[in-house]
């Protein structure tokens, strides 16, 4: 099974990425979109592995308070467009936590540098310079969600397998 950590959007976040992945069509930008289920930020990308039990113990041992999270500013890898996540520091310590626990039980992943950012075109070409609409939005992450991705007719389908809860404060 092919697994990755993600935190899953809110509609105002999804609606703001949209917009600008509209905008960017209109602007005649080309290449695979991200749909708007796809959407996501991933802490960590697991890759294939049979070790769900694992995964999801590493998940249960990181606990966090909810924290706010905003999206803003854009860049690319290469030929992938993204737009970025702005630093929080709650965010980098839950997936500094998270990477350490699933190290702690012996679970692979990618360890490339943590890069907050949202994939919204792989393959982009254009034929000019772009103008990338601005994007400001925001969410409290109070949900962590190990997601599972699998080829289905053509197209990546995720599919939640498991999230954790942040605190509640009474």
């Amino acid at each position: 099974m092919r697994l990755f950590i993600a935190i899953r959007f809110s509609k105002e976040i999804d609606r703001a990425l949209l917009d600008c992945m509209e905008g960017l069509k209109r602007q005649g930008v080309k290449g695979n979109y991200t749909p708007a289920e796809n959407l996501h930020l991933t802490l960590a990308f697991i890759g294939e592995t049979d070790q769900i039990i694992e995964v999801t113990d590493a998940m249960k041992s990181v606990e966090f308070d909810p924290f706010p999270i905003e999206v803003g500013g854009f860049g690319n890898f290469g030929r992938l467009l993204w737009i970025g996540v702005k630093s929080e520091p709650a965010l980098r310590k839950y997936v500094k936590q998270l990477r350490k626990a699933l190290e702690g039980r012996g679970i692979s992943f990618d360890r490339k540098k943590f890069k907050e950012h949202i994939t919204i075109v792989r393959r982009a070409q254009a034929s000019g310079s772009i103008i990338v609409p601005e994007i400001h939005a925001g969410m409290t992450v109070r949900r962590i969600s190990l997601m599972k991705s699998a080829r289905i007719n053509g197209r990546m389908v995720y599919t939640e397998m498991f999230a954790t809860e942040g605190r509640i404060h009474v």
